[in-house]
């Protein structure tokens, strides 16, 4: 089992950056693919970005290409997502979520393992 907590989430103006980070311990971090998730007020939680147990496939969705970039330090037992750029619309809870390698990956699935979740709030 994998224990997940999130940090860097807080206040930014509209064009800030931000990074969050998502701290893994219990099992090596190498056995996990990880993924950032976000849920607006009133709104379904929706996939951010998702990354797998090397670091060498990702994903991110088209909403935040070129904006956000998701990485992982294994060394660090640490998930990155690096967010540029913001705009009002990016303001959610994000949660980090972890899931067994198993053999393939897909940024799609089942993530058993949940953080508690950082709060970004974008102002315009």
């Amino acid at each position: 089992q994998v224990h997940l907590v999130e940090s860097g989430g807080g206040l930014v103006q509209a064009g800030g950056s931000l990074r969050l980070s998502c701290a893994a311990s219990g099992r090596p971090f190498s056995f996990y693919d990880m993924a950032w998730f976000r849920q607006a007020p009133g709104k379904e939680r929706e996939s951010v970005a998702a990354i797998n147990w090397s670091g060498s496939q990702t994903y991110h969705a088209n909403s935040i290409k070129g904006r956000f970039t998701i990485s992982r330090d294994n060394a660090k037992n640490t998930a990155y997502l690096q967010m540029n750029s913001l705009k009002p619309e990016d303001t959610a809870i994000y949660y980090c979520a972890a899931r067994p390698y198993d053999g393939s990956w897909s940024p799609s699935g089942v993530y058993p393992y949940w953080g508690q979740g950082t709060q970004v709030t974008v102002s315009s």
